[in-house]
């Protein structure tokens, strides 16, 4: 009797970054027509083009010139040529994204304030500018402004606290590559995307949102106030925050840490939903994102002599 053959492993490609979510809807969750008249619209000047609306700030309309809300890792079989998403975590490209059903707002409000429903006000300057000698302003404009205040509504004397939200860049060839794909593919099959697009989590963490804490936690911790900032689970876990040592309450932190994952639901549309926080102080949240230990005084010199 013949050996039966051992079923054949599928031969994957390398993972690569594509869209997650189109105006709000999971790339997967569209038809080929769908995915071909989304791809033509921007093929069209933003001018000219008819606006859509946010799903997840209503009364607007989306501001991203790409309409791509989040990422997400694609692979393909070599063979069948099936391409498949190899996980369910979702990276956060639009800070907007963040916004769905004011759930954020509400969950760092009642954690940090005690206040389920905070009135929350947006982009408040927080550093002014240097005074001259001769007593004018080295500038007029408004600078280093906190993303949003949190504030206990009739709250006297004012209990709030500040919140940043940092979603992630993305590093790779422009997105116009991925539109033309989705533009000439036919089918329904979803197309293996043609370049990649990997989260610059070093742009995004310590480049853009470490200078952020820097500059402002010291004042609000002198201030008695607190910094919240909300990131999603896949840029979170990217940070080498894991390691990040926890305060066991509130009181003894500077920076409490909001993290959010995307969940699909019956639809195959994904919700945002609350997951953990974690309260740290300004120092310990400063050497995670730094994620690096430095290098002996040899091994960098023999790096230096390595690049003659």
């Amino acid at each position: 009797m013949p050996t039966p053959r051992k079923p054949r492993k599928p031969r994957p490609r390398a993972a690569k970054f594509s869209i997650a979510e189109w105006y709000g809807i999971p790339l997967t969750a569209l038809t080929g027509d769908e995915r071909r008249a989304l791809a033509n619209r921007q093929a069209i000047t933003r001018r000219e083009r008819e606006p859509l609306p946010c799903p997840f700030k209503p009364g607007s309309n989306c501001s991203k010139e790409s309409g791509v809300c989040s990422l997400r890792l694609y692979t393909e079989d070599l063979d069948t040529k099936l391409v498949t998403t190899t996980d369910d975590v979702l990276r956060t490209a639009c800070p907007i994204r963040f916004e769905e059903n004011n759930a954020v707002y509400q969950w760092v409000g009642q954690t940090v304030l005690g206040c389920k429903n905070p009135l929350v006000i947006n982009q408040v300057p927080f550093l002014d500018p240097p005074t001259l000698e001769d007593g004018s302003k080295l500038s007029d404009r408004e600078v280093g402004k906190i993303d949003n205040i949190l504030l206990r509504p009739d709250s006297n004397p004012l209990d709030w606290c500040a919140l940043e939200i940092q979603a992630v860049y993305f590093s790779g060839k422009a997105m116009e590559n991925e539109f033309k794909l989705l533009r000439e593919h036919e089918g329904e099959a979803l197309p293996f995307p043609v370049m990649s697009h990997r989260p610059d989590n070093r742009s995004s963490g310590p480049k853009r949102l470490m200078p952020q804490l820097q500059t402002k936690v010291p004042t609000l911790r002198r201030w008695g106030k607190k910094m919240a900032v909300v990131v999603d689970r896949g840029f979170f876990n990217s940070l080498g925050m894991g390691s990040v040592r926890v305060e066991p309450h509130i009181s003894n932190c500077d920076v409490a840490w909001f993290v959010v994952e995307y969940v699909e639901g019956e639809n195959r549309r994904y919700s945002l939903k609350p997951d953990r926080y974690y309260f740290t102080t300004l120092e310990n949240s400063i050497e995670a994102l730094t994620a690096g230990i430095p290098a002996s005084l040899d091994s960098f010199e023999e790096r230096i002599l390595s690049k003659l």
